[in-house]
Protein backbone atom coordinates (compact mmCIF):
# COMPACT_ATOMS: atom_id res chain seq x y z
CA UNK A 1 0.00 0.00 0.00
CA UNK A 2 2.77 2.45 0.97
CA UNK A 3 4.63 1.79 -2.29
CA UNK A 4 1.44 2.47 -4.29
CA UNK A 5 0.99 5.84 -2.55
CA UNK A 6 4.60 6.77 -3.31
CA UNK A 7 4.18 5.68 -6.92
CA UNK A 8 1.02 7.76 -7.36
CA UNK A 9 2.61 10.79 -5.68
CA UNK A 10 5.54 10.59 -8.08
CA UNK A 11 3.23 10.48 -11.13
CA UNK A 12 1.97 14.03 -10.86
CA UNK A 13 1.87 15.82 -14.16
CA UNK A 14 4.69 18.30 -14.54
CA UNK A 15 3.77 21.55 -16.23
CA UNK A 16 5.67 22.60 -19.29
CA UNK A 17 7.37 26.00 -19.20
CA UNK A 18 4.61 27.41 -21.41
CA UNK A 19 1.88 26.10 -19.08
CA UNK A 20 3.66 27.58 -16.06
CA UNK A 21 3.80 31.00 -17.73
CA UNK A 22 0.11 30.82 -18.73
CA UNK A 23 -1.56 29.74 -15.48
CA UNK A 24 -5.20 30.56 -16.32
CA UNK A 25 -7.16 27.33 -16.53
CA UNK A 26 -8.49 27.98 -20.03
CA UNK A 27 -7.98 30.58 -22.69
CA UNK A 28 -10.61 31.22 -25.35
CA UNK A 29 -8.46 31.32 -28.50
CA UNK A 30 -10.20 33.04 -31.40
CA UNK A 31 -9.56 34.52 -34.82
CA UNK A 32 -10.75 38.11 -34.93
CA UNK A 33 -10.48 40.85 -37.55
CA UNK A 34 -9.20 43.81 -35.52
CA UNK A 35 -10.10 46.22 -38.33
CA UNK A 36 -13.78 45.56 -37.58
CA UNK A 37 -13.53 46.38 -33.87
CA UNK A 38 -14.45 49.85 -32.59
CA UNK A 39 -11.42 50.53 -30.36
CA UNK A 40 -7.90 49.20 -29.97
CA UNK A 41 -5.53 49.94 -27.06
CA UNK A 42 -1.86 49.54 -26.17
CA UNK A 43 -1.24 49.34 -22.43
CA UNK A 44 2.19 49.68 -20.80
CA UNK A 45 2.62 47.82 -17.49
CA UNK A 46 5.80 48.29 -15.43
CA UNK A 47 7.24 45.00 -14.17
CA UNK A 48 9.95 44.55 -11.59
CA UNK A 49 11.53 41.14 -12.12
CA UNK A 50 14.22 42.34 -9.70
CA UNK A 51 14.55 45.14 -7.16
CA UNK A 52 17.56 46.54 -5.39
CA UNK A 53 17.81 45.81 -1.69
CA UNK A 54 19.87 47.04 1.24
CA UNK A 55 22.79 49.10 -0.08
CA UNK A 56 21.67 49.07 -3.71
CA UNK A 57 24.41 46.64 -4.70
CA UNK A 58 22.31 43.50 -4.43
CA UNK A 59 19.19 42.56 -6.32
CA UNK A 60 16.30 40.47 -5.12
CA UNK A 61 14.42 38.43 -7.73
CA UNK A 62 10.63 38.69 -7.86
CA UNK A 63 7.85 36.67 -9.45
CA UNK A 64 5.51 38.88 -11.47
CA UNK A 65 1.94 38.02 -12.42
CA UNK A 66 0.25 40.10 -15.10
CA UNK A 67 -3.54 40.14 -14.76
CA UNK A 68 -5.63 41.24 -17.74
CA UNK A 69 -9.28 41.76 -16.74
CA UNK A 70 -12.40 42.56 -18.69
CA UNK A 71 -14.17 44.95 -16.31
CA UNK A 72 -17.43 45.13 -18.27
CA UNK A 73 -20.52 43.15 -17.29
CA UNK A 74 -21.90 42.70 -20.84
CA UNK A 75 -19.20 43.18 -23.49
CA UNK A 76 -16.28 41.07 -24.73
CA UNK A 77 -12.66 42.14 -25.11
CA UNK A 78 -9.98 40.59 -27.31
CA UNK A 79 -6.31 40.38 -26.35
CA UNK A 80 -3.99 40.24 -29.36
CA UNK A 81 -0.49 40.57 -27.95
CA UNK A 82 1.22 40.34 -24.59
CA UNK A 83 4.91 41.07 -24.97
CA UNK A 84 7.56 41.23 -22.25
CA UNK A 85 10.51 43.65 -22.56
CA UNK A 86 13.70 44.15 -20.56
CA UNK A 87 15.02 47.41 -19.07
CA UNK A 88 16.62 48.38 -22.40
CA UNK A 89 13.41 47.86 -24.40
CA UNK A 90 14.48 44.54 -25.95
CA UNK A 91 11.59 42.11 -26.37
CA UNK A 92 12.29 38.97 -24.37
CA UNK A 93 9.07 37.01 -24.80
CA UNK A 94 5.73 36.99 -26.56
CA UNK A 95 3.05 35.25 -24.51
CA UNK A 96 0.32 34.77 -27.12
CA UNK A 97 0.42 32.84 -30.37
CA UNK A 98 -3.25 33.59 -31.14
CA UNK A 99 -5.80 36.15 -29.99
CA UNK A 100 -7.76 35.37 -26.85
CA UNK A 101 -11.28 36.46 -25.99
CA UNK A 102 -12.18 37.62 -22.49
CA UNK A 103 -15.87 37.36 -21.75
CA UNK A 104 -17.55 39.85 -19.38
CA UNK A 105 -15.75 39.94 -16.00
CA UNK A 106 -13.24 37.30 -17.14
CA UNK A 107 -9.51 37.54 -16.43
CA UNK A 108 -6.33 35.94 -17.72
CA UNK A 109 -2.93 35.78 -16.02
CA UNK A 110 0.62 35.60 -17.34
CA UNK A 111 3.75 34.96 -15.24
CA UNK A 112 7.36 36.10 -15.22
CA UNK A 113 8.99 33.42 -13.11
CA UNK A 114 11.22 34.14 -10.10
CA UNK A 115 14.29 32.66 -11.79
CA UNK A 116 14.03 35.02 -14.81
CA UNK A 117 17.06 37.34 -14.65
CA UNK A 118 16.92 39.23 -17.97
CA UNK A 119 14.10 41.73 -17.43
CA UNK A 120 15.60 43.71 -14.61
CA UNK A 121 14.30 46.65 -12.63
CA UNK A 122 12.90 48.45 -15.70
CA UNK A 123 11.11 45.54 -17.37
CA UNK A 124 7.58 45.92 -18.75
CA UNK A 125 4.68 44.28 -20.50
CA UNK A 126 2.95 45.83 -23.50
CA UNK A 127 -0.61 44.55 -23.93
CA UNK A 128 -2.59 45.08 -27.15
CA UNK A 129 -6.33 44.60 -26.76
CA UNK A 130 -9.50 45.70 -28.57
CA UNK A 131 -13.27 45.70 -28.27
CA UNK A 132 -16.43 46.49 -30.17
CA UNK A 133 -17.77 48.47 -27.21
CA UNK A 134 -17.29 52.20 -26.71
CA UNK A 135 -17.68 51.70 -22.95
CA UNK A 136 -15.62 48.65 -22.08
CA UNK A 137 -12.77 49.26 -19.66
CA UNK A 138 -10.00 46.85 -18.88
CA UNK A 139 -8.07 46.53 -15.65
CA UNK A 140 -4.49 45.51 -16.36
CA UNK A 141 -2.18 45.15 -13.37
CA UNK A 142 0.92 43.31 -12.27
CA UNK A 143 1.60 41.88 -8.84
CA UNK A 144 5.23 41.29 -7.93
CA UNK A 145 6.26 39.20 -4.94
CA UNK A 146 9.10 37.38 -3.31
CA UNK A 147 9.69 35.54 -0.08
CA UNK A 148 12.90 34.74 1.70
CA UNK A 149 12.66 32.81 4.95
CA UNK A 150 9.96 34.53 6.98
CA UNK A 151 10.29 37.81 5.09
CA UNK A 152 8.14 38.71 2.12
CA UNK A 153 7.61 41.59 -0.23
CA UNK A 154 4.73 42.26 -2.61
CA UNK A 155 3.42 45.25 -4.52
CA UNK A 156 1.12 46.20 -7.37
CA UNK A 157 1.79 48.03 -10.63
CA UNK A 158 -1.03 49.58 -12.73
CA UNK A 159 -1.11 49.51 -16.51
CA UNK A 160 -1.25 52.82 -18.39
CA UNK A 161 -2.91 53.20 -21.80
CA UNK A 162 -0.28 54.67 -24.14
CA UNK A 163 -2.23 54.47 -27.40
CA UNK A 164 -5.90 54.28 -28.37
CA UNK A 165 -7.21 53.84 -31.91
CA UNK A 166 -10.88 54.42 -32.79
CA UNK A 167 -12.38 53.14 -36.02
Amino acid sequence: FFAAVLLLAGCREKKTVEEALLPSARYHYVEVDTAKLARSHLVYVPIYSEIYDLSGHHRQSLTATLSVRNAHVRDTMYVHEINYFDSQGKQLRSYLKKDIMLLPLEAAEFVVEHKEKEGGVGACFVVHWSTDSEYLQSVIQAVMLSTLGQQGISFLSEGVTVETTRR
